[in-house]
């Protein structure tokens, strides 16, 4: 992406509308990131089980699981930026919630399930954003910085983390929900800045939206979604679960934000040369090269090491899981038709979702028998397979 980041935006962006997006999608991820490990600690700071954590998390994703695929039809109606607009304030419900009644796990589950809807109307209007706001000769271009922004949010959460939480094992939960209530109010203002599509721009109309069963038959679609359910699952793990893992190794607070911050930062950094790396390497090759690098990071985690070493894993995890969920998103827009790609974005979110649902859940009852290096060994093991099934059933499609 070296050479398009330097690509001069002409008319064939809608600058307003593009550098709105870029700034709804860091703080929306920011909130996200920030408030989802705050959920964590907190359920460690109630005395509640690993089995708890884990259960309270799979709330996230809770309703997504059944809604994206409606939501994806609502979009390409043309309302993506209503469905921000509802995002954000789905986003405030949940972190005043988190804020003012974080009491108990059922407390913390209702909020986490508020919260996941909120993500989802978010993510869902901003991918169809990121489309709509260029042409065909920019699309990459946005593609990159988008997926940069969304990087850079989910690094702001860690950071503040860091910088609030101090060399404690337990950071202030109650501090870090008010900051997150605040970043969610200021995503609502900025989530009236998106423009919804104009009234003649070219809709689907209900009744003839493209069935979904005809979509997941589309040569590679169904192999593109399948990696990115790993691949985004892989770091929502890393999340829930990198807090536990803080406590059972007496690792404190500090060093477990700036670790998710460092894994951020490197995946910002990785979007910026990935499309001269597609050219050099072919997608389908490069995605999986990039996923069995993140295996080998999650294995080095998941073994008792120094503290240097999992700043070299998060490196390496950054590097080949951020070009690997860039390349899932891209790969779902070439392949989807244009009356039903936030359709098919969609589906991309529904699996993402069932893997965060899931996963989050067996790992839990895993953990309460491992630990939470058993947590990330078993993602190893996942992203591994992953790569080389992706590879096999790719290999005819795509790979330049």
């Amino acid at each position: 992406m070296a050479d398009a980041l330097r690509v001069p935006i002409g008319r064939d962006l809608d600058y307003p509308l593009f550098v709105a997006l870029m700034a709804h999608c860091v703080v929306v991820h920011a909130v996200i990131s920030l408030a989802r490990v705050t959920i964590s600690y907190r359920t460690i700071e109630l005395g509640l089980s690993i089995v708890s954590l884990g259960a309270i998390q799979t709330g996230f994703s809770l309703v997504p699981i059944f809604a994206a695929v409606a939501l994806g039809r609502f979009i390409d109606r043309g309302h993506d930026a209503v469905a921000a607009w509802i995002g954000a304030g789905f986003m405030v419900l949940a972190c005043a919630g988190l804020w003012l009644w974080p009491n108990s796990a059922v407390h913390l589950f209702v909020w986490s399930v508020i919260l996941g809807v909120g993500q989802l109307c978010s993510m869902a209007g901003q991918q169809m954003i990121a489309v709509r706001c260029s042409g065909q000769r920019r699309r990459e271009w946005v593609f990159g910085y988008f997926m940069v922004a969304l990087g850079v949010g989910q690094g702001l959460g860690p950071t503040v983390l860091s910088l609030f939480g101090g060399r404690t094992a337990l950071p202030p939960t109650s501090v870090l929900f008010a900051i997150c209530l605040a970043g969610a109010v200021f995503a609502q203002g900025v989530a009236l800045a998106l423009r919804p599509a104009a009234h003649g721009t070219t809709r689907a109309a209900p009744g003839t939206e493209v069935p979904i069963a005809k979509l997941l038959r589309m040569p590679g679609l169904f192999a593109a979604l399948w990696a990115s359910v790993i691949t985004v699952t892989a770091f929502e793990l890393l999340v829930i679960y990198l807090p536990l893992l803080g406590t059972e190794r007496n690792i404190d607070t500090r060093d477990i934000g700036l670790l998710l911050a460092v894994r951020s930062g490197v995946s910002i950094l990785s979007r910026v040369f990935y499309v001269r790396l597609i050219e050099i390497v072919g997608r389908v090759r490069l995605m999986l090269v990039c996923l069995l690098l993140g295996a080998a990071a999650f294995a080095l985690l998941g073994v008792p090491t120094s503290l240097p070493w999992m700043y070299a894993g998060v490196c390496a995890m950054g590097l080949g899981l951020g070009i690997a969920a860039t390349l899932t998103f891209s790969e779902v827009v070439l392949i989807a038709p244009h009356e039903a790609r936030a359709t098919a974005l969609s589906l991309r979110i529904t699996g993402n979702r069932l893997g965060q649902f899931f996963l989050p859940l067996l790992g839990g009852v895993l953990a309460s028998i491992t630990g939470a290096g058993g947590v990330l060994l078993v993602t190893a093991l996942a992203l591994a397979g992953s790569g080389i099934a992706v590879r096999m059933s790719l290999r005819e499609h795509h790979d330049t």
